[in-house]
């Protein structure tokens, strides 16, 4: 029995690990856009997907953005 548990705790850690990856871009990815736009913020500790390519991010410093391509094909954020 230990051994089903054990290859089940691996199965789902060794899942998880590609989407941790993509969550650290998506993190650096918010946080340059923010830095581009030349809005405070810091660093970016968490971020809610909305929809495709709208994110909310909250920033180590507190503020909160949330982030998306506008109709134009821009990057946008305002503050929430």
């Amino acid at each position: 029995m230990k051994r089903a548990e054990l290859i089940l705790a691996l199965a789902a850690w060794l899942a998880a690990a590609p989407a941790a990856a993509q969550d650290a871009a998506l993190l650096k990815d918010l946080g340059a856009a923010l830095r581009l736009l030349d809005l405070p913020c810091g660093e970016v500790i968490s971020a809610q997907r909305r929809a495709e390519n709208d994110h909310v991010a909250t920033c180590k410093n507190g503020m909160r953005y949330r982030v998306f391509v506008s109709s134009e094909g821009r990057v946008v954020a305002q503050k929430q």
